[in-house]
């Protein structure tokens, strides 16, 4: 941990660079507690890629993982887009390559492609359509329902979706994110019975996604208390609520926002360990260094950029 003199000096110092650089700094709901309290924009993937199409800042300083990086500079060809750590990657992105997915399209010729933001530029320049956690529903059904569609590459959020739009016509890439699918039904349920008052907030991408939306339906898990949401509809849902308590079913990191934003209420986390590495690398050193060195600059090929931004423009219009 950082002494509060040395943290107070690299926040002057980050401040001051982002003044001199007109720099904006973009931060995801899971990153580290000193991140997100320095943020200029705090969101989930959706509310970060509109925020960097808005801005007018030189400079986007991007505390995320890298493909939320290349998004960012997909959007913006003519500004400066930094990821202060380069080994901030995401497993979910990785469980699916451009060439996997040619040869998926291969087999499903007149399907429409939706992927999941969470996924590298080259998967994105091969998609029709690109999605977050809190747009995939209406996406799918802004697409003729007689359409073939290629869900990928989130299993959980697929089969979420499947069963939210009720179309049959969806094929989904088995991929997932190790930190939401190590969150298991057993732990949401044994969690409420020790909480038997509070609030279920769970992330689409959750290994119990699919079985606590069963356990709702057979009365097992309240009906009025469960609720599946992106991480930023989560946050909206637990300052509108009149619930005291909330059970988290998504990567903690979430829970610091939470806390900030209702003091009077409790949060527990439905998995304690559910906690990702590539989530926690950028640190306030990281982004002090990012801005004084231009490290590390994330760029996206013109050829692969045009054809991944179409997929992205539709993601940022609809939802």
């Amino acid at each position: 941990m950082i002494v509060t003199d040395k943290k107070s000096s690299i926040v002057e110092q980050i401040n001051e660079l982002k003044k001199k650089r007109n720099a904006i700094l973009l931060a995801h709901n899971y990153q580290i507690p000193e991140i997100q309290d320095i943020a200029d924009v705090l969101g989930d993937s959706l509310a970060l890629a509109r925020a960097a199409l808005n801005t007018q800042a030189d400079v986007i300083v991007f505390c995320g993982v890298h493909f939320m990086a290349e998004t960012a500079a997909i959007l913006n060809p003519e500004k400066t887009v930094l990821l202060p750590d380069l080994e901030a990657g995401c497993s979910l992105a990785d469980s699916i390559t451009a060439e996997q997915l040619r040869e998926w399209k291969k087999d499903h010729p007149d399907a429409v492609v939706v992927s999941y933001v969470n996924t590298s530029a080259e998967v994105k320049a091969e998609s029709d359509y690109c999605c977050t956690s809190s747009n995939a529903v209406a996406i799918v059904n802004s697409i003729p329902e007689d359409q073939e569609i290629l869900f990928l590459p989130d299993m959980f959020l697929g089969e979420f979706v499947k069963r939210e739009t009720g179309r049959e016509n969806i094929h989904i890439w088995l991929g997932e994110c190790h930190v939401h699918a190590g969150i298991r039904p057993d732990q949401v349920a044994d969690t409420f019975t020790n909480y038997d008052q509070a609030d279920l907030l769970i992330h689409p991408e959750c290994g119990c996604s699919t079985p606590s939306m069963y356990l709702k339906s057979e009365g097992i898990l309240p009906k009025d208390k469960t609720h599946i949401l992106s991480t930023g509809q989560m946050l909206d849902y637990s300052k509108k609520s009149n619930a005291e308590q909330f059970i988290v079913a998504t990567e903690v990191g979430i829970i610091h926002q939470m806390e900030k934003q209702n003091p009077n209420k409790q949060f527990i986390a439905a998995n304690p360990e559910a906690v990702c590495p590539f989530m926690k690398m950028i640190t306030l050193e990281k982004v002090l260094n990012s801005l004084r060195n231009n490290t590390h600059v994330i760029s996206v090929p013109e050829k692969t950029a045009n054809k991944a931004k179409c997929a992205i423009d539709r993601m940022i219009a609809i939802g």
